[in-house]
């Protein structure tokens, strides 16, 4: 009897190579697949879909081990998706990104290095995740989120995900009551620097800031899930378009086209 060949399951993050995150995603994704790992050699916070197109970039096979090959990129999250894609030939069935230090709910979906690499399977046409959990304490459990991704990489293998779709999964702090899909929180970052000085006494400003949650009381969203201990899982779109624009701003065509007649 032919035995059955495992799936591939191509892993980065926005932590860098050593995070805690990466670590336990992949011991219980290599359970239910093969896995490559390409993650960057620093931590990438904070860069969204950012690619790298001015400096070379480098990667190197770190360790291979049982059914995991770890390679490291001097770039970032969607460098590492594009190189492995590209350069290495990586053809994986999935891809996942995480697990994140923190959360990526609501706006935070616009700057993660996270979901900016899933989103860059998605591009390829890969079923796409990115995992993160709410707890930046440095003696955060990764367990539950590993569970998790572990469960929802089972349901891909067994129904995809759609075309231009991939998922941005959170989880809570503590004790998991179960997993809510929900839609993406309404809301802002505010008092986002916090200002000091440096050792030559200038201005400097660190990031911080408070998300200020515009639907509180939304028990369909990503917040009002986490907050109520479900982990939250939004599916998110790669068309940006706002279909039902279009029509409305029709008629600026013939308007604004007056000037090239």
């Amino acid at each position: 009897m032919t035995k059955k060949k495992k799936p591939i399951i191509l892993i980065t993050n926005d932590d860098g190579f050593r995070a805690r995150g990466i670590r336990t995603l992949t011991e219980y994704l290599k359970d239910v697949a093969d896995i490559i790992v390409f993650a960057p050699d620093s931590p990438q916070s904070g860069m969204s879909s950012a690619i790298t197109s001015i400096n070379p970039l480098r990667y190197f096979l770190y360790k291979e081990e049982d059914n995991v090959k770890t390679y490291i990129c001097n770039g970032t999250p969607v460098d590492c998706i594009k190189l492995a894609m590209n350069v290495l030939d990586v053809k994986p069935d999935m891809i996942f990104s995480g697990i994140n230090h923190g959360s990526n709910a609501a706006i935070s979906v616009v700057y993660s290095g996270t979901i900016g690499a899933a989103i860059e399977g998605c591009i390829f046409g890969i079923p796409s995740v990115g995992v993160s959990l709410c707890d930046f304490g440095v003696d955060a459990d990764f367990s539950q989120s590993g569970i998790i991704a572990t469960r929802i990489a089972q349901k891909i293998m067994d129904e995809g995900l759609p075309k231009g779709v991939c998922l941005n999964v959170n989880v809570p702090k503590g004790e998991v009551k179960g997993l809510q899909v929900a839609s993406q929180t309404q809301g802002k970052w505010t008092n986002e620097y916090y200002p000091s000085k440096d050792g030559a006494q200038r201005d400097v400003y660190w990031l911080r800031g408070r998300f200020d949650n515009w639907e509180v009381d939304n028990k369909n969203t990503d917040e009002w899930a986490l907050t109520n201990g479900f982990a939250a899982v939004v599916p998110v779109k790669i068309d940006m378009t706002d279909y039902d624009m279009i029509n409305k701003l029709k008629h600026w065509e013939e308007e604004l086209s007056k000037m090239y007649k």
